[in-house]
């Protein structure tokens, strides 16, 4: 069944402003939204007073209902840099259920001269949004945008966010009854920090009892222009929390020095890196080899591969976020050309009737058309450059990554300090910093926080050692371009995957090989890649079919890491030996609700275990160890952060007594 409908739908009045045809209401005052924006949001949280005494560092949390255009993060985003300490960091959280088609968004922030600043580093990130959470790094990281797109009595429940304001937006509760409803006003409650603000446009007594009703002390002042009244308040303590499982809770926020050690930098590795510094952290990252992404995240061609699932999983939700995320992080920070990355599109070809059906499913999700589409073979074939015997889906943002670009790209942050030709075998913490050793126990680095971003090789360290990483050999072929070849323009991929020729070789792949865990290429492999490019395209496997051994082709093999679920691990690391005392009664009954505090290791994380994922992940995951880290928002939904959590494999082997 398809869902609503992907976008707003909008008329727009004589004098350019938009109105929904859906609900039936304007957007904004038409008298002045800017100044209405600045009466209501801005001057009735007390944005000013409480922006200006802000100390150095800090970071401050807004939730708004209904982003709408954008008028109102964009009015707080110009503030913000007026008034708060030029290191402190904006978090804007907004709900969306109908978000604007990107042409839309263009017209509508047309509106404001005043706020073409901020709006075109919006509108360069803006594309047509598919459902769930969109996260958006501006203001070279210094504000951070995470857009709800859903039904907020969806996502809000799924947020973990601390707010410090909110912005109770909307159409008007005559107009949209279904969102002004207690369950809102609950969730906003459990959301806040104490003495958490709100403001909102309208001063209806139902509004004002249910806000009450949650705890907030709410009051009728002067409202906008021809509205008499608004209403605004406090929450003076947030309600008693309900139980919670203690291994997904927050460890403690690091106080003091500012430094992390990042051990390993692949993809992984980097992404957190540049997560961190971009919030001032002083990074050191220590890779054993002599240069950045020389395992698995060296591939010449990587692909940007999106495979999702039409029943909504969170392995699916989490690869749907961080395709987003990276396709954002790319346009910002990757120019294309130069072998960089290319934006061609990738076409997933249907291997069966089973396969096909799925794609179907998924085409009829309520994605938006730039998003993915369906489409058949007749249409692939034109896409793709070269003739094609499946339909299939097609991701037209998507396309093929040179990994080391990125990487390289990633580290330049001037707070990042790569170590190379430094193994670090033990991490042990003394004197509240973590201090990675060598094979003579010498300190290579030390900082107050160490994230492990060593794939298979995370099981090294003892205190990451319990986890089942799993390496995995796979092998990429390259083949010299040839006159027919050139013709490709899109990435096929299928059970294996062809990239177009970048300075003139294409790349096929990959293998999966679980008998072998070195990296010396084989023609065995070679061979089976061959095989791949048959069910790809055959007529393109004619055109590039090699003359010489498969043996003499240029090959590349390296070792994924990958998880038994498939999920990466994201997170902090807890005490295995004090999990299992601690929460030995889950072993005999999982319905029970302990309240002893998880054990942590302090200040240490690890992300690892991507799998052949990691290029579209990776760059989320390391927003979501910062966020980890530094007690941000999540950018991901509370489950689908637990679902990475590394936490989730103590607590199987506890239950399934292991």
């Amino acid at each position: 069944m398809k869902t609503s409908p992907s976008f707003a739908e909008l008329s727009w009045s004589d004098d350019g402003q938009p109105f929904s045809t859906h609900f039936g209401d304007v957007y904004f005052s038409r008298e002045s939204g800017l100044d209405e924006t600045r009466h209501v949001f801005l001057q009735h949280n007390e944005l000013d007073q409480r922006w200006a005494a802000l100390p150095p560092g800090a970071s401050f949390c807004i939730g708004e209902t209904g982003f709408g255009t954008g008028l109102n993060f964009l009015c707080a985003w110009q503030r913000w840099e007026q008034l708060a300490p030029a290191d402190a960091r904006l978090h804007f959280i907004s709900s969306e259920k109908y978000p604007l088609s990107s042409q839309d968004m263009h017209r509508a922030l047309a509106l404001w001269p005043e706020l073409q600043p901020w709006a075109e580093q919006l509108l360069a990130q803006y594309s047509d949004l598919a459902p769930g959470w969109q996260q958006f790094s501006l203001a070279a990281g210094r504000v951070t945008l995470t857009l709800l797109v859903g039904d907020l009595l969806d996502t809000l429940p799924q947020l973990d966010a601390p707010i410090d304001a909110w912005f109770l937006d909307g159409f008007a509760p005559a107009k949209n009854p279904d969102m002004w409803q207690p369950a809102l006003y609950q969730q906003m409650a459990r959301l806040s920090r104490a003495s958490a603000t709100v403001a909102t446009f309208t001063s209806v007594g139902d509004v004002r009892r249910g806000l009450q009703a949650a705890g907030f002390d709410m009051r009728k002042v002067k409202g906008y222009g021809r509205k008499r009244e608004m209403l605004c308040g406090r929450l003076p303590s947030p309600p008693q929390a309900t139980w919670t499982p203690p291994w997904y809770q927050r460890p403690d926020t690091p106080s003091g020095e500012r430094s992390a050690l990042v051990v390993g930098s692949g993809l992984a590795g980097c992404s957190t890196a540049f997560a961190l510094a971009r919030r001032g952290w002083q990074v050191t990252v220590i890779e054993r080899h002599a240069t950045a992404a020389a395992e698995a995240s060296g591939n010449t061609q990587g692909i940007l591969y999106c495979k999702l699932s039409p029943h909504q999983t969170p392995l699916s939700r989490f690869v749907q976020a961080s395709y987003a995320y990276c396709l954002r992080l790319l346009h910002d920070l990757l120019p294309q050309g130069d072998g960089n990355w290319a934006a061609c599109g990738v076409l997933q070809l249907s291997t069966d009737d089973k396969e096909r059906q799925r794609q179907l499913a998924l085409a009829d999700q309520g994605y938006p058309h730039s998003f993915l589409h369906s489409v058949d073979v007749e249409q692939a074939s034109a896409l793709a450059g070269v003739a094609v015997q499946q339909p299939g889906l097609f991701f037209p943002g998507a396309g093929w990554v040179n990994p080391p670009s990125l990487c390289r790209a990633l580290l330049q942050h001037p707070n990042i300090r790569l170590l190379t030709n430094s193994d670090a075998l033990q991490l042990q913490q003394r004197d509240q910093h973590w201090h990675a050793l060598d094979a003579r126990d010498q300190t290579i680095a030390s900082a107050s926080v160490a994230v492990i971003c060593s794939a298979a090789d995370s099981q090294r360290f003892e205190q990451s050692s319990q986890l089942p990483l799993k390496a995995i050999r796979g092998q990429i072929t390259e083949l010299p371009a040839t006159a027919h070849s050139r013709h490709l323009r899109t990435v096929l991929c299928a059970e294996g995957y062809i990239s177009p020729a970048r300075h003139d070789r294409h790349h096929l792949g990959a293998s999966f090989r679980f008998d072998r865990l070195d990296t010396e290429p084989s023609a065995e492999e070679n061979l089976s890649n061959l095989a791949l490019l048959d069910k790809l395209s055959p007529a393109l496997a004619v055109a590039l079919q090699p003359q010489q051994d498969p043996q003499a082709l240029a090959a590349r093999a390296a070792l994924r890491c990958t998880s038994p679920d498939y999920l990466p691990l994201i997170g902090p690391l807890a005490d295995a030996q004090a999990f299992d005392s601690d929460y030995a009664v889950l072993g005999k009954d999982a319905s029970k609700q302990p309240q002893t505090p998880t054990r942590w290791y302090p200040g240490l994380y690890i992300n690892a275990g991507h799998g052949s994922r990691g290029l579209v992940s990776c760059p989320l995951s390391g927003e979501l160890i910062a966020a980890w880290i530094g007690g941000e928002p999540l950018p991901l939904p509370r489950d689908v952060a637990c679902a990475v959590h590394p936490n989730r494999f103590l607590l199987r082997q506890l239950i399934r007594g292991r």
